[in-house]
């Protein structure tokens, strides 16, 4: 992915051997002979990625590092140390560099350490563009995540969200179903209209249709008056449709209705409304089952399933734990005024040893009751409620576990008891596990561990 690379070395031989290196790999490269020079040409031009020297006159790469960090934070910072200087490259990565590559450079390394850092900054960007968008439509709330299955959504999302097409959301109950759907309205064109929600398992049968459709003035006894139906009202914006698979015979053919015309009766009148509604659709059923089953329409089933969306459990994401735990831990201690501010590692044990049923809400639950339990600033296994240790894996094996998650949780731990023993020197931490840089790098951030070092919590 060509990017705009901005070299800083007081060495003229240094910045102009790298960039034609860069060149040759597509990259738009300018170079600068000090800090100050650089700072003026990112005011001038922004770049994606400083590939800076640490050791140069009069100002040195931490002030780099700073003043990029300052004026364009979603810009990548690589230092360039030589041998004697690693744990100054160290320094500068506590301080928000990407990474570092030691002196002789070379050539292999340094265009997949660039390579990375521009990666990086793309995911960024897209990241707070979906997250900004997501705080405006969930008041702040984020989404945390960084597992395979679960970063798709968001490139369906993406894709999806600028159509008018409809989306079925699918998962277990706790997964965030109705967020995503907010999200998807969010980054519509659509945003700026309603977004109205229910729930077609929360109300019976008489009552949901009149909700959805509205009534006349005497449609049913009861109805004193007419009635404006949540259709009506989502008009030109979104309209919400939770457990779907809930919903009647009667109610089924009504939504099918809706979706290849545009129309409805409100209830007791025989006159027709036009509505412009985008539907998305939540379940936490197996619809194909429903359908064979009978309980499910097959003509609806196939027109809401067009976009489908599966949100994995959190049992698939047991590498997202650290991070939704650290995000529900630091929102909690502020919303209670506690200073709970660190996981302690063997109730991080627990919590990704856990099933978790209740998925996200569950983790959300629990983390909430531990910080208003915990006596200090550090949650302990004993401020988890005692279904959780008591199901904790005990030494003996006696806890049955995927083969898949029983092996990263030793392993996850392996690796941060070697981060800390080296001080989070990747590269002495990389020979201590006898594994490459890029192996461990990908491990730290498979497990949430690219931030978790010492003075800085994980990213919320």
């Amino acid at each position: 992915m060509p990017g705009r690379i901005l070299i800083v070395d007081d060495d003229p031989l240094v910045p102009r051997t790298l960039k034609l290196l860069l060149q040759k790999h597509g990259h738009e490269v300018r170079t600068a002979p000090g800090v100050a020079e650089g700072l003026a040409q990112l005011q001038a031009r922004p770049a994606d990625v400083v590939v800076s020297d640490i050791n140069m006159p009069a100002a040195d790469g931490f002030e780099m590092l700073k003043g990029v960090k300052h004026g364009w934070p979603g810009t990548q910072v690589v230092l360039v140390t030589g041998y004697g200087t690693i744990e100054s490259a160290v320094r500068g990565m506590r301080e928000g560099a990407f990474d570092y590559v030691t002196k002789p450079v070379l050539d292999e390394e340094m265009v997949l350490v660039v390579d990375r850092a521009l990666e990086s900054a793309r995911l960024r960007t897209e990241n707070a563009e979906l997250r900004a968008a997501l705080d405006r439509a969930t008041g702040g709330k984020k989404v945390i995540g960084a597992d395979g299955a679960f970063l798709k959504v968001f490139d369906t999302i993406e894709a999806v969200a600028p159509t008018r097409a409809t989306v079925l959301i699918t998962g277990e109950s706790g997964t965030g179903k109705s967020m995503i759907a907010r999200l998807i309205h969010e980054a519509s064109p659509r945003k700026a209209a309603p977004f109205v929600e229910m729930n077609c398992g929360a109300l019976p049968e008489g009552l949901l249709e009149s909700e959805l459709f509205g009534h006349t003035k005497g449609a049913f006894t009861g109805a004193s008056g007419a009635r404006v139906g949540r259709f009506l009202a989502a008009d030109r914006g979104t309209m919400f449709l939770d457990e779907i698979g809930a919903s009647t015979p009667a109610l089924q053919l009504k939504l099918l209705r809706v979706l290849q015309e545009r129309r409805f009766e409100p209830v007791g009148s025989e006159d027709s409304l036009e509505v412009d509604v985008r539907l998305l659709l939540a379940t936490n059923e197996d619809l194909g089952k429903a359908v064979a089953d009978g309980r499910f329409r097959q003509d609806l089933y196939y027109r809401i399933s067009v976009v489908p969306i599966h949100l994995p459990p959190l049992r698939e994401r047991v590498s997202d734990v650290p991070l939704l735990a650290q995000h529900f831990l630091k929102r909690f201690s502020e919303e209670n005024s506690k200073k709970v501010a660190e996981i302690d590692d063997g109730t991080m044990t627990i919590l990704q040893a856990h099933g978790w049923p209740g998925n996200i809400r569950e983790l959300e639950n629990v983390i909430e009751r531990g910080v208003i339990l915990a006596r200090g600033d550090v949650l302990m296994p004993g401020d988890l409620p005692p279904e959780l240790t008591r199901s904790a894996p005990a030494p003996t094996g006696s806890r049955t576990l995927p083969l898949k998650r029983a092996l990263e949780i030793p392993e996850r731990e392996i690796i941060e008891r070697t981060l800390r023993a080296h001080n989070w020197n990747r590269q002495r931490t990389a020979v201590a596990l006898d594994i490459n840089r890029t192996t461990l790098f990908n491990k730290m951030r498979k497990y949430g561990l690219l931030d978790r070092r010492p003075g800085r919590p994980l990213p919320a």
